[in-house]
């Protein structure tokens, strides 16, 4: 409720520090609300709210609220990215709910729950008549309500009652602000605050108020709208929750007048530049205002307003119970890796000693043997700290065989220069050879004992045939191993596979002026393709794997989206379909928190039934997902043959995008979203065209306006392969779209 304190805003034009300017004949425009209009009626009830001339200050009625309900115009409620109210809407109708909840609600000493339930639905309409709330916005207004009706009993008990225990005479009748308070109403409630049992809880709930340190000045506004604030008078800035909590507790003239609050604020402020200069790691709820304030309070989160928990704040998962036989599992589990550890640290050891007995030996043998002679030379970047080549933070490579997976992070963008790989390959020769050398002096002492050994053994052996039929069956499994991968997948031979036209001038620009001039290809990724500006870089070996039909990174994936972004904004499809960058969402690009994210910021930018291509790689496989926030669907394309399901780290990313999305249209939305399998889908013949078959996958739903992909692909068996001519055709798009790019 309003308290008296705060009433001197709620005539005001002004709310939270904003001018609402409402376009009536005597005022002027200064900021404008949405508004629209509305057919209902203001019910009968509505005539109690006062609509008197005050002397003073008074008591606010918000008679333009009234008015306007009678011109049937409903100013529209905005929320933030977190779902909590802000802008003039929202401040206005907090304290119409205040009108509400003074004048409607009896004057008892009860709790909220004993309150008639029509008291409640008639606030509720009054409400809804009044503004445009939004979807699940009566559960917030009846809980706002719930607080103002407490804090108007407590006004009235602070300023009106206690003051005057000693005077009964001015208990008699109620304020003379009050004027709508019967006096029945007011004798009981006086009598309820004057017992001993409303003392001692008064007394109770005030050394309560005592330990809180930290006071903030926000006012009405809250922290939604000092952060609605602060975006508009910081642009371009991050605002977190630390920075609110500092600017909650300034004056107006930017000024803490707490000594306890200006410390922890310059601790804040120290903090906050650690961090700025990378001298300090901050990770999900450790975060600044953590660290200066110490841990949060169980079911809290300071420094962001009321309603917001840790879990929905932090993103943290949900605790899920933990049987007795999986706990003891867990803890066998963590003896074998610290009994492995111990193992490993005691062979290491063991080799030491080893390498250390094998160099004396050497050292009587040998005459001048010099032990630094088998230690690997490095080359001249290794021993200035520099990398062998420019690190693409987009140019992981991925296969379905299994293997493990090469991930490469960006460390300096800054292209180094050829000639340090071929300096660092020669003294590796050069290692090599001297190596060789010493198993050759070693083998030719050795080799009497080798010959008579052989001699031995083809005497044991009685039947040379069967020997020789040995190592033909060896060379045969060998070969078969080589063209299957550790799943059973054929690799397929694209030795003799057509390169396209566009991709050979490619080939020779690379073999011309990339790798001898130590060159990279630098794209700029446009805002409007990703959500933000993407600085990337394209290496001599992504160009030659891609010809080659080799596997291929986030690099080469990103880039041909920028090529069919293209093609949607000549389709005028724009609105209709949106891309998110792989290279921030699939494996190491970050924490699932900060994964989640980057997908829930793109998906807020959602235009009615726009779609959301996410082309996601879990370390090993590319597929791709289609994310539907409006219907809160996901569609699993997978080009690999059978029965697959998205990773559970995959899911749990867009699930927790999902989620905030809801939170920020004020969405209650599902319990879980729902995943859809799309079978039909042609399926790849070997371990490494994923990604190309993803590519195709995104060309081919894009080139059909209506976007019918869940009928295309739904059929419920596996679809035979791409012909090469339809995987070339992507390749050559590429080819012709990084050509623009070449010096």
């Amino acid at each position: 409720m309003v308290s008296e304190d705060q009433s001197k805003y709620s005539g005001s034009k002004k709310n939270g520090g904003k001018e609402l300017g409402m376009v009536t004949p005597q005022d002027k425009p200064l900021k404008k609300m949405k508004f629209v209009s509305s057919a209902e009626k203001e019910p009968s009830s509505t005539t109690t709210i006062s609509e008197d001339s005050k002397s003073g200050r008074g008591m606010s009625t918000m008679p333009r609220v009234v008015k306007r309900k009678l011109q049937k115009i409903k100013p529209v409620v905005e929320y933030n990215k977190r779902g909590k109210g802000c802008g003039p809407a929202h401040t206005e109708m907090q304290s119409y709910i205040g009108v509400l909840a003074r004048s409607r609600v009896p004057l008892v000493d009860k709790k909220w729950a004993d309150i008639p339930n029509d008291i409640k639905e008639q606030i509720w309409e009054a409400v809804d008549m009044a503004f445009v709330v939004g979807q699940g916005g009566k559960t917030s207004v009846l809980s706002s309500a719930t607080k103002k009706w407490k804090d108007f009993k407590s006004t009235l008990t602070r300023h009106y009652i206690i003051p005057y225990i000693n005077e009964r005479e001015k208990l008699s009748q109620p304020p003379e602000v009050y004027k709508f308070i019967e006096k029945a109403e007011w004798d009981a409630f006086v009598a309820s605050r004057l017992s001993k049992d409303f003392e001692s809880v008064h007394s109770q709930h005030a050394q309560i108020r005592e330990k809180l340190e930290y006071n903030h000045r926000l006012s009405r506004k809250g922290y939604a709208g000092l952060e609605d604030q602060l975006e508009e008078t910081m642009p371009g800035v991050e605002i977190d929750r630390s920075t609110l909590w500092k600017k909650a507790r300034q004056d107006k003239h930017g000024n803490i007048p707490d000594p306890k609050v200006a410390e922890k604020a310059k601790l804040i402020d120290e903090l906050q530049k650690q961090v700025a200069e990378g001298s300090l790691s901050i990770t999900g709820s450790n975060d600044v205002l953590t660290l200066a304030l110490g841990p949060e309070h169980p079911g809290r989160v300071r420094g962001v307003g009321a309603g917001i928990s840790p879990r929905q704040f932090f993103n943290l998962p949900r605790p899920q119970r933990v049987k007795f036989a999986d706990q003891l599992k867990e803890s066998v589990r963590i003896v074998l890796q610290e009994e492995t550890k111990k193992m490993e640290a005691r062979t290491k050891q063991l080799v030491e000693a080893e390498r250390e007995h094998l160099l004396s030996q050497l050292s009587h043998l040998i005459p001048n043997f010099d032990p630094s002679m088998l230690k690997p030379k490095t080359s001249p970047c290794q021993n200035q700290g520099l990398q062998q080549s420019p690190k693409n933070p987009m140019s992981d490579k991925a296969s379905c065989s299994g293997a493990e997976v090469r991930s490469l992070h960006l460390e300096d963008d800054t292209a180094r220069n050829g000639e340090q790989q071929e300096q660092t390959k020669a003294g590796a020769l050069d290692n090599q050879d001297e190596e060789k050398k010493e198993e050759n002096k070693d083998e030719q002492k050795m080799g009497e004992k080798k010959d008579e050994g052989k001699k031995e053994e083809k005497k044991e052996n009685k039947d040379e045939g069967k020997e020789e039929d040995t190592n033909v069956e060896e060379k045969k499994e060998e070969k078969q191993d080589e063209e299957h991968d550790e799943e059973g997948n054929e690799v397929v031979d694209y030795s003799n596979v057509e390169v396209p036209s566009s991709l050979q001038s490619l080939c020779g620009y690379v073999e011309t002026t990339l790798k001898p001039q130590g060159k990279i290809m630098t794209f700029n990724i446009e805002k409007e393709v990703f959500g933000a500006d993407r600085s990337t870089f394209v290496l001599h070996e992504d160009i030659t794997q891609f010809s080659g039909m080799d596997e291929i990174g986030a690099t080469v994936v990103a880039v041909y989206m920028r090529c069919l972004y293209d093609l949607l904004s000549e389709a005028n499809m724009c609105s209709m379909v949106g891309f998110i960058d792989p290279a921030q969402v699939s494996a190491n690009a970050g924490s699932l928190t900060d994964r989640s994210r980057i997908v829930a910021s793109r998906l807020q930018k959602t235009d009615g039934e726009q779609i959301f291509m996410m082309p996601y790689n879990p370390g090993r496989h590319w597929v791709l997902l289609i994310v539907r926030a409006k219907r809160e669907t996901v569609y699993f394309l997978d080009p690999l043959p059978g029965n697959r399901v998205v990773d559970e780290e995959g899911k749990n990313i867009v699930n927790s995008a999902l989620k905030i999305y809801n939170s920020h249209i004020g969405r209650p939305g599902r319990k879980a979203p729902i995943w859809k399998t799309l079978p039909g889908t042609p399926k790849q013949p070997s371990s490494v065209e994923c990604g190309y078959y993803v590519m195709r996958f995104m060309r081919d739903i894009i080139m059909d306006p209506s976007l019918e992909f869940e009928k295309k692909f739904a059929k419920g068996k596996d679809q035979a392969p791409y012909p090469q001519a339809a995987i070339d055709e992507v390749r050559k798009e590429w080819a012709e779209f990084v050509c623009l790019h070449m010096d």
